[in-house]
Formats: structure tokens, C-alpha cells, sequence
């Protein structure tokens, strides 16, 4: 095994570790996950340094109710890892009984000490959120069918 496979394996578990337990308080720990100036980018978001990735959170927790990551699946390599997830939550205003969940995956890259240097999320915004929504998700719906 070379030095920095085994170094993004650890890495890798730590980061994993973190996400799947992260609940508000977790936030004021992000610096000890993230690299100072890590950059972050997922459909919505594209910013860089530990502030603003901690900024995007505080949003997702305000709005959001019993956030869970739920990592299925970690392929991890000399240049980085994959992880494959599914977030759970509920939105406080709209619908705040009801679960609801996104499927998606995350490209990270790691810093000599092992923190996230670089975190890419991908999933599929239209499907997995607008399509859900009560005034657009219908007309989601309608072109997806129309072009499938």
C-alpha cells in the first residue's frame, strides 16, 4: 500500500466519521475536518475557506430538520476519495412531518495533514429536490416525461 493511499484511507474515516454524525454543534469542529482554505461546491454552492463552508451548514440546519448523512459506499484512491450518501431531513416549512431524502455522491481531496482540501458534491438538484416542490415539482414531473 503506497503512503498516500494509507494516508486517504485515514483521512477518508475521519471525514466520514464527521458527516455522519454531523449535527449543528458539530459546525464549530469544522476546522478540524476542513483545511482553512478548503473549497467547497455542491448545485447551489461554490466558495472557499472554512467560514463560508460553515455558512452553507448553518443555512441547511436553519432550514432543514434532522439532517442525517447516511454513507452507503467509499471508494477512496492515491488521489482522493469517492463517497456515496443519502441525506435525510425534513423542511421546517413545508411539509415538516414528512422525510424526505437526496441521494448523492462526494469527490474529496485531502491536505498533507489530512483535513479536506477540496470537497465536490454531485446529485441531481432537479430530480431529487425541484421535482418534490409543490408549485414546480408538477412541471418536473411533466418534462421529464415529455423528454424521456
Amino acid at each position: 500500500m503506497t503512503d498516500a493511499l494509507d494516508h486517504n484511507r485515514r483521512a477518508t474515516a475521519a471525514a466520514r466519521a464527521f458527516y455522519e454524525r454531523l449535527t449543528p454543534a458539530d459546525l464549530a469542529s469544522l476546522r478540524e475536518v476542513d483545511a482553512d482554505d478548503a473549497a467547497f461546491r455542491d448545485p447551489f454552492n461554490d466558495v472557499r475557506g472554512v467560514d463560508a463552508i460553515a455558512r452553507i451548514f448553518t443555512k441547511m440546519f436553519a432550514e432543514l430538520d434532522d439532517v442525517r448523512f447516511s454513507i452507503r459506499e467509499t471508494v477512496v484512491g492515491e488521489e482522493g476519495a469517492m463517497l456515496v450518501w443519502d441525506m435525510t431531513y425534513r423542511v421546517r416549512r413545508w411539509r415538516p412531518r414528512q422525510a424526505q431524502s437526496i441521494h448523492g455522491a462526494t469527490h474529496l481531496r485531502f491536505a498533507p495533514d489530512g483535513r479536506i482540501a477540496w470537497h465536490r458534491d454531485y446529485w441531481d438538484a432537479a430530480g431529487e429536490l425541484y421535482a418534490k416542490l409543490p408549485l414546480i415539482g408538477p412541471l418536473m414531473r411533466y418534462l421529464e416525461r415529455r423528454l424521456a
